[in-house]
């Protein structure tokens, strides 16, 4: 079985956007008013079949992946946009949408949530959406951004108490955690190449730094796009760690921390699975998602992930197996196939 750990509904019909665009125009974040209730969009289930059968269900078909755990769009999370009213509202649609695409194709794909952050809410709001989502709507997890003010960081760190009430309800309903930025309103970084990256690679060092896993043994955090820059410069971290006095990085973090292969060439595959324990990986392609052209080298779509791995000759058969679908059902607790 393939179960792709990181899929995103990119493809949501334009409902969805002008819905959007209505609810920030009508948000009083700026002014003394109060939001705007705006009516929910009006999407029916032909809708969302069309807007998933020529797109991910095609290619699940023709990659041959069995099953995907899908989120709302990443970057439509928005977190620094409009105000935490907002955010819930804009939080509950789309998780709803996603609850909609997973009763229609409960075969092919399982929810995981959008939380409704806002930079300098504490994150301890987002536990009503969390349980609705796991113990109502059926969802498996959540993406967690660790950055709401979308590229400017004003929000303590991972490692800091400020979110502790939250890992704890993560840790009572036995979820895990997708690390995943949102956009970034900050010009210097490129939402999907740099922010995305910066995302991935601050989070690991937070996590690195910190007591966050003697404080929640069972926390379980997903590190997406490879990992950012961490197996790239993995002598790096362990170096830091070692000179902090801190144990080997196996025994510091790998008990709680995973990493999914959204990685986009053959050389960069190779490099996540000779450093990053095969325990520790996911099977990921992130599809429809940032890279969607066709790599002119090799003539296949960049974010045919799969393919890497197939054609990787130093992994055993059984540590294959387990990247593209045990670790799953090891990390996604509820997942139930």
């Amino acid at each position: 079985m393939i179960i792709d750990c990181h899929g995103h509904y990119t493809t949501s019909p334009k409902q969805l956007d002008d819905y959007r665009r209505l609810q920030l125009a009508g948000c009083g974040c700026n002014t003394a008013g109060a939001n705007q209730m705006v009516p929910r969009p009006i999407i029916s289930d032909d809708e969302l079949r069309e807007s998933l059968e020529t797109a991910q269900l095609r290619i699940q078909r023709e990659r041959g992946t069995d099953l995907t755990i899908f989120s709302p769009r990443a970057i439509g999370m928005g977190h620094h946009l409009g105000n935490a009213q907002t955010s819930a509202e804009w939080s509950t649609v789309c998780n709803d949408l996603i609850h909609r695409i997973c009763g229609l194709y409960s075969k092919n794909f399982v929810g995981v949530c959008q939380l409704p952050q806002s930079p300098g809410v504490a994150p301890a709001n987002c536990i009503p959406e969390l349980e609705r989502c796991i113990n109502e709507l059926g969802f498996i997890g959540c993406n967690l951004n660790p950055d709401p003010s979308g590229g400017y960081w004003t929000d303590p760190p991972l490692n800091d108490k400020w979110w502790y009430p939250l890992y704890e309800k993560l840790v009572e309903l036995d979820v895990p955690a997708m690390i995943h930025v949102s956009g970034s309103c900050n010009p210097h970084f490129h939402a999907t190449g740099a922010h995305y990256i910066n995302g991935d690679t601050t989070a690991f060092m937070q996590c690195l730094t910190s007591d966050l896993f003697k404080d929640f043994p069972t926390l379980k955090f997903i590190i997406p796009h490879g990992g950012g820059a961490v197996p790239y410069h993995w002598g790096r971290y362990r170096g830091i760690a070692q000179d902090m006095g801190l144990p080997p990085l196996k025994e510091l973090l790998l008990n709680n921390v995973f990493f999914d292969t959204c990685v986009y060439h053959q050389p960069g595959m190779e490099l996540l699975l000779k450093v990053i324990p095969p325990e520790n990986i996911l099977f990921a392609s992130e599809t429809v998602g940032a890279v969607r052209g066709i790599d002119p080298d090799s003539g296949h779509f960049y974010d045919d992930t799969k393919r890497y791995i197939d054609a990787t000759n130093f992994i055993a058969e059984a540590d294959k197996a387990k990247i593209f679908s045990g670790n799953a059902r090891k990390v996604f607790s509820r997942l139930m196939v």
